[in-house]
């Protein structure tokens, strides 16, 4: 891939680069291929050999699991410079999520054997990787408690602060969640039904705390929203 002095200033803010030179980024840039993948399609699938990993430049990308029952997930939303793909750092393993374009979207590829040769070659990169690994992990751990011990208002309202922290704009009506979010999205990031979060989300808006429409979610009070959250009076 051609150098693209805009894609070296994106990957200064990628965690898993982060301490290099602008040199040894160019270097980087140089192995990377860009993959653009259209709406509704596919990066990877579940089950997939990890092939390598990705770092978004444009778009977003839903991360979604299939349980063994068939039930499935929203693990997580990836938006720039997002990191997906990361389990392509160990040795011989499958993608335990599908990869899906919520939008048109672009990202930078690097192969499986090329990353290890890149964390080979700079020690920070092998330092970050640790991190970044056990940032996930430490995620889903947290995801998988609140599953386990919350109650479905909670986790709804936990689940719209982390997407607004991710991708929220601030607008004249409050802090809109820029991504193409249905209620089926948020009823499966939050382990719930799509009724159940239909129902709170109506309560909600009569409260003044969140505006929800087709596909677009907006914060209109925040701190009415952390109060649930934390489960505070």
């Amino acid at each position: 891939m051609g150098f693209d002095p805009e894609h070296t200033k994106i990957l200064r803010q990628v965690s898993l680069f982060a301490g290099l030179e602008s040199q040894e980024l160019q270097g980087i840039l140089l192995a990377a291929r860009l993959v653009q993948v259209e709406e509704d399609g596919y990066y990877f699938m579940q089950g997939d050999p990890a092939a390598g990993i990705f770092v978004l430049m444009e778009g977003r990308v839903k991360l979604v699991q299939v349980s063994l029952e068939g039930q499935q997930v929203l693990m997580r939303v990836v938006v720039p410079p997002g990191v997906f793909g990361v389990v392509s750092l160990l040795e011989g393993g499958e993608f335990p999520v599908s990869a899906t374009a919520m939008q048109n979207s672009k990202a930078l590829f690097w192969s499986a054997a090329e990353i290890q040769q890149i964390a080979s070659s700079y020690p920070a990169v092998a330092m970050n990787t640790i991190r970044v690994l056990a940032e996930q992990v430490q995620d889903f751990q947290a995801r998988f408690r609140e599953l386990a011990t919350e109650r479905v208002e909670r986790r709804l309202a936990r689940t719209i602060i982390r997407l607004a922290n991710q991708a929220g704009r601030k607008t004249a009506e409050g802090v809109l969640i820029d991504l193409p979010l249905t209620r089926q999205d948020l009823a499966e990031i939050s382990g719930t039904t799509l009724y159940t979060v239909s129902r709170i989300l109506s309560q909600w808006e009569e409260r003044g705390i969140v505006q929800a429409g087709r596909e677009r979610v907006v914060v209109r009070f925040p701190h009415g929203l952390v109060m649930i959250a934390d489960d505070l009076p």
